[in-house]
């Protein structure tokens, strides 16, 4: 896969929205690698989880801005003659979308539409990918919870995704911007944010054990995820961006064997060799968002584009334990 993904994003022109986040820095570092002309435009909003030192082994090979997708000839500047956009502009706190459910239209809705509006006033041959959540299905009906599951969200954040992948597939179906849409399970790895625990558990927990401070769980731990490791996220995107076979189309993304919030825990610490936990109630703002278990099936993507995780998750949680292990301090500020 590799090979053929160097091939196809050697010297191409590459636009990555967000891209001093988690997943968008990743995303860059392996463009870089590929040979391709990055431009990284991010916000740098604080506590959204875009870093500079994300890309700081790359820092002299891109070009970035930092600025807001919503200023319009910033963003159409960045989009005009790129062959790819990676749309992963967004916040993506499920609690933060509800005591704040403007600030999440601001960053959910308009902005990934700002990119969206860019292309077509100025780059209609782009190639969109756009990042969304397994979370817009809400409380799973069944499971593993297909394309074809109902979305229900139960929080504002989810609501505004979904919406902003029907912009995705309307701007190609009107407009002809190729787009795909890739919902997202439980990313982790290096550059996850850790700095508070808002924006999902597992960047959490990791400062925890890294600190060797107390993993709290909610509940009793018996809620069940789909982990994926950043790399096999990374090559998602990829392959959506380069089949043919992904225009248009909404994929899951998912791992063969989904894990309990409790084992999660209990490995990181074995790992890290530090850490303890405690069983804790919900509060009550996440429990009335909470999904339950949900575990996701990703037999679409695997049929259509390859796709399937490669990095297990006891390898994926000790190299996010020797990053923070490492850098921890780059993270807290």
């Amino acid at each position: 896969m590799s090979r053929e993904l160097r091939a196809a994003f050697n010297g191409r022109r590459v636009l990555v929205t967000g891209g001093l986040g988690f997943i968008g820095s990743n995303l860059t570092r392996r463009l870089v690698e590929y040979g391709s002309d990055v431009t990284v435009i991010d916000a740098l909003v604080p506590g959204y989880g875009g870093n500079l030192f994300n890309v700081d082994d790359v820092r002299e090979r891109i070009h970035l801005i930092v600025d807001d997708v919503c200023d319009a000839a910033a963003i159409e500047a960045c989009v005009e003659a790129r062959d790819f956009v990676f749309n992963l502009v967004g916040q993506v706190s499920h609690i933060d979308s509800m005591s704040q459910p403007d600030i999440d239209l601001e960053n959910n809705c308009h902005a990934p539409l700002a990119v969206l509006e860019a292309c077509r006033r100025t780059n209609r041959a782009a190639h969109v990918v756009y990042s969304s959540t397994r979370q817009i299905y809400g409380r799973p009906e069944r499971i593993p919870v297909d394309e074809s599951h109902p979305c229900r969200p139960v929080d504002v954040n989810g609501i505004h995704k979904w919406a902003a992948e029907q912009y995705h597939r309307l701007y190609d179906e009107v407009y002809g911007i190729t787009s795909a849409v890739l919902r997202l399970t439980n990313t982790y790895g290096p550059g996850v944010l850790v700095k508070h625990p808002r924006q999902g558990f597992i960047g959490w927990f990791l400062r925890k054990v890294v600190e060797g401070g107390e993993i709290e769980i909610m509940g009793d731990g018996s809620q069940v995820r789909d982990m994926n490791f950043v790399d096999d996220v990374v090559d998602a995107l990829l392959l959506a961006a380069v089949t043919p076979a992904a225009r248009g189309q909404i994929y899951n993304l998912g791992s063969p064997q989904p894990v309990a919030l409790l084992e999660i825990a209990r490995r990181l610490i074995a790992i890290a060799g530090s850490g303890s936990l405690r069983f804790v109630p919900f509060p009550p703002e996440r429990k009335r968002i909470d999904v339950g278990s949900v575990s996701v099936d990703y037999a679409r993507i695997r049929a259509d584009l390859g796709w399937q995780p490669r990095i297990g998750l006891d390898e994926g949680l000790a190299r996010s334990v020797r990053y923070y292990q490492e850098h921890l301090d780059r993270y807290l500020d």
